[in-house]
């Protein structure tokens, strides 16, 4: 059996892939409405490295497809400690972030939240943070008298300044909408983590042509000496040969 560790898109279409395999596809269990995999789904933590090294034996796990979020340091790292652990062989799908945007050396590019939440305090007067509502409560004393829009999925986990419009949405979002969700509130600084993927990208796009600043938080490192991959039809492959 093969443990598919999920809840991004990329999951979701290497679950489609592998349909006919036998796979457990996991997801942590953070968003309240998650879009569903197709097949066998198991939702929520492992416990930690112990926990997950005990799963994948009582499952007799032979293979691990790690396709969390770019920014879900912490399983990825459990992963890559249980699967060393287990002598499981492990994969890395993740999807290439935007730096290669040929925009990308003009923007603010920062290594934490709090370190975005000081840049953007310095830049322009309209922010718009799309950073998730994890991320959020280091903004809330730099921008707490700043007109800043705020877009997650789920309800905030902190109080929100009342100087703060919030908006909860799910992407994909196409430009013709972040072009006139930019526009309705006068936005001059994007804030967003180097996610990747196309679902969000288009608000970096409007931002260029609307000549606002961007600050983006660095993806945290991976863990060494996993193989990664960045397309779908690659992870299969693998998972494929180890079916």
């Amino acid at each position: 059996m093969m443990l598919l560790l999920g809840g991004t898109a990329e999951a979701r279409a290497l679950a489609r892939s592998l349909e006919g395999l036998r796979f457990t596809s996991s997801l942590a269990g953070r968003v309240a409405r998650p879009r569903m995999p197709v097949g066998e789904t198991r939702i929520g933590g492992f416990g930690g490295v112990d926990g997950l090294r005990a799963y994948l034996r009582d499952e007799a796990v032979t293979a691990v497809v790690d396709a969390t979020h770019p920014f879900a340091a912490g399983i990825s790292r459990n992963a890559a400690l249980a699967c060393a652990a287990e002598d499981v062989p492990l994969l890395r799908l993740e999807r290439p972030g935007w730096s290669t945007r040929p925009d990308a050396d003009g923007w603010h590019w920062v290594a934490s939240h709090e370190e975005a939440a000081a840049t953007t305090a310095t830049l322009g007067h309209r922010p718009f943070l799309s950073i998730g509502r994890q991320g959020l409560a280091p903004f809330v004393e730099p921008l707490r008298d700043v007109p800043a829009l705020v877009r997650v999925v789920d309800e905030p986990e902190v109080a929100l300044p009342t100087a703060w419009t919030l908006l909860r949405s799910r992407g994909p979002y196409d430009l013709a909408s972040e072009r006139a969700l930019l526009a309705e509130h006068d936005v001059d600084v994007v804030v967003t983590k180097d996610s990747g993927g196309d679902h969000t990208v288009a608000k970096l796009d409007v931002a260029a042509e609307r000549g606002a600043a961007v600050v983006v938080v660095r993806r945290p490192a991976p863990p060494e000496g996993v193989e990664t991959v960045s397309d779908v039809d690659d992870a299969a492959a693998w998972a494929r040969a180890r079916s």
